[in-house]
C-alpha cells in the first residue's frame, strides 16, 4: 500500500482507539511499514490529539527515525516501531495508553502478565483455542527508547510467541501483518486486560 492509503488507515485506527479510551489526549502512537528495502514507516506525529488525527498529519520516517515526508516530529518511541518492524517483521504497530494496561503493568508481581483460559484469545493470530497461554512481557519505562530498544529486543527474543508487551506504568504495544490485524490484536488484548483487571481488582491477587 502507498503512503496515502496507510496514512488513512492509521488515522482511522487512532481515532477509534481514542474513542474507546485507549489513546486519550495526545497519548499513543501508531505506525505501518510502507517499504522494507529501504525501511520506511508511516507514523503518527508526536503531540497530536488522536481523536482529531487526520491522514494529512502523518509522517514518513526512515530506518534511523528521521522524517522523510510530512512536517512535525515522531515520538521518541519511534525506535520501538522500527525495532518491531524488523525484529517481528510487523507491518503495523499500535501503542495504546489504556487504564487497564497501565494498572496491570504496575500490579503484576513478575516481569510479565499471563493470560489464559479466555475465548477471546482466539482473536490473536495463530491462536485457535481458549487454552492458549499468552505471556505479555513487561519492560521498564524510560525517556530514552533509542538507547533502550536493545533491551526490548532481548525481551522479545526470549518470548518469540508473544503478540505484545507492556511498558510498566505506561501502556500496551502490539502489532500485526497489516493494520486490520494489528487493530484486532489491540481490541483482543485490551478486552482481556480489562477482564483481568475487573476480575482481580486494583490489587493484584495471585
Amino acid at each position: 500500500m502507498n503512503f496515502a492509503e496507510l496514512a488513512a488507515q492509521l488515522a482511522e485506527v487512532a481515532r477509534y482507539c481514542h474513542a474507546r479510551g485507549w489513546a486519550p489526549g495526545t497519548s499513543g502512537n501508531f505506525s505501518a511499514t510502507m517499504s522494507r528495502e529501504p525501511l520506511r514507516l508511516v507514523i503518527t506525529p508526536s503531540g497530536v490529539d488522536k481523536g482529531e488525527l487526520t491522514a494529512g498529519q502523518m509522517l514518513g520516517i526512515d530506518e534511523r527515525g528521521q522524517v522523510v515526508s510530512g512536517s512535525g516530529r515522531p515520538s521518541a518511541e519511534a525506535a520501538l516501531h522500527l525495532l518491531l518492524a524488523q525484529a517481528r517483521e510487523a507491518d503495523a504497530v499500535l501503542h495504546t495508553h489504556s487504564v487497564w494496561s497501565t494498572i496491570l503493568s504496575e500490579a503484576a508481581p513478575e516481569d510479565g502478565l499471563a493470560i489464559e483460559g479466555y475465548e477471546m484469545l482466539k482473536g490473536l493470530a495463530g491462536v485457535d483455542t481458549h487454552l492458549h497461554r499468552e505471556w505479555l512481557p513487561i519492560v521498564e519505562n524510560t525517556q530514552a527508547w533509542t538507547e533502550s530498544s536493545f533491551a526490548v529486543e532481548q525481551v522479545l527474543s526470549r518470548y518469540p510467541a508473544t503478540h505484545g508487551f507492556l511498558i510498566r506504568g505506561h501502556g500496551l504495544y502490539t502489532w500485526g501483518q497489516d493494520v486490520p490485524e494489528a487493530r484486532r490484536h489491540v481490541e483482543t488484548l485490551e478486552f482481556l486486560l480489562e477482564v483481568m483487571g475487573r476480575k482481580r481488582g486494583a490489587t493484584w491477587q495471585k
